[in-house]
């Protein structure tokens, strides 16, 4: 293994339903799908016994109903919700599908430990690019 791997939706799978990024580029760290859902198509209802997801709305209209509220998230959307709170998401758009990309994880942050390989090209361009 060469410790990295590229990729597209297209590459890992067509249709609707799951398609699985862990499997196709070899990611061990954390749980990661981009779900695809036709118009008008409603999740379903669950939660997990360990794994906090980060869903991030891609392409479409998502609604998300997580414990007791519901709302609507275009593209760009993200939501967060811890292990065990019920959550549900579907396909807001009675036209268009709906991409949703989940990343799922145990265990909590590993702290900042990033480095840059070339402190001294790049460390001055990463402090005034922000956060």
């Amino acid at each position: 293994m060469s410790g990295y791997a590229f990729g597209s939706l297209d590459d890992i799978g067509e249709g609707y339903g799951f398609r699985k990024i862990r499997r196709a580029l070899g990611v061990s760290a954390f749980g990661a799908n981009v779900i695809v859902m036709p118009p008008g198509f409603e999740g379903f209802l669950h939660f997990h016994e360990q794994q906090d997801e980060l869903y991030f709305v891609h392409r479409g209209r998502a609604r998300f109903e997580v414990a007791d509220e519901t709302r609507e998230l275009g593209e760009g959307g993200l939501v967060h919700v811890e292990s065990t709170v019920p959550r549900r998401f579907s396909n807001a758009s009675e036209s268009d599908d709906l991409v949703v990309l989940v990343v799922g994880g145990k265990d909590g942050y590993v702290e900042r430990d990033g480095q840059l390989v070339d402190p001294e090209r790049d460390l001055e361009r990463r402090r005034s690019f922000g956060g």
